[in-house]
């Protein structure tokens, strides 16, 4: 992490643009340091806080979008030639769509502060048709909060920003396993109420 971090601090903009973009997209960069870094520099005065916010949010907002391509493209190519074998059917696809048309667009808006989450919620978005304007409409402005957050927190740690972030990081993992855990517990509850009821 230590050579990206000082990567960025040489390259300057350039850098947070494209390590946001691929890490949105699914490579496994540190987005969340990246963007605590980057207030941190402007604390230093390396950055200015205008261009370094604004770089920022234009690498997220492509790399959303270039996951939404991705679901949008290849996700339903998927579905439509192997669907049937992973019992992934049409109307399936349509009660996603029809999710995000009810509460599925804030898990784009808050799913940037989840990590692995952003890139998930995207793709599905893509590949269960949602129209690009509803998805960018929640994506973008989520992309410009999470940045803002995480800049904003570095420039008011200064010095600190490492070792108290590292603190926050630990705790954030310990509540997203924890969430985790919970949901999957529910899913499989569901399926096996849902399975049970078939049955009956």
């Amino acid at each position: 992490m230590d050579h990206i971090l000082q990567w960025v601090s040489a390259n300057g903009y350039g850098a947070v643009f494209l390590c946001l973009l691929l890490g949105i997209v699914g490579l496994p960069l540190p987005d969340e340091w990246l963007l605590v870094f980057t207030g941190y520099l402007i604390w230093r005065g390396r950055f200015h806080p205008l261009p370094a916010v604004l770089t920022a949010f234009c690498g997220s907002a492509c790399g959303i979008s270039l996951s939404y391509t991705i679901g949008r493209t290849l996700g339903l190519g998927f579905i439509h030639r192997y669907g049937r074998w992973i019992h992934v059917t049409e109307q399936q696809t349509r009660r996603v769509h029809d999710w995000f048309g009810r509460i599925g667009h804030w898990a784009l808006f808050f799913g940037y502060f989840v990590p692995g989450v952003r890139h998930f919620t995207a793709i599905v978005a893509g590949a269960s048709k949602l129209e690009f304007r509803s998805f960018a409409s929640y994506a973008w402005p989520g992309a410009l909060v999470w940045v803002a957050t995480f800049i904003t927190v570095g420039y008011a740690l200064g010095d600190q920003w490492k070792k108290v972030f590292e603190a926050i990081e630990h705790n954030v993992r310990l509540v997203t396993l924890v969430g985790a855990i919970v949901l999957a517990l529910y899913l499989v509850w569901n399926y096996w109420r849902g399975s049970r009821g078939r049955k009956l």
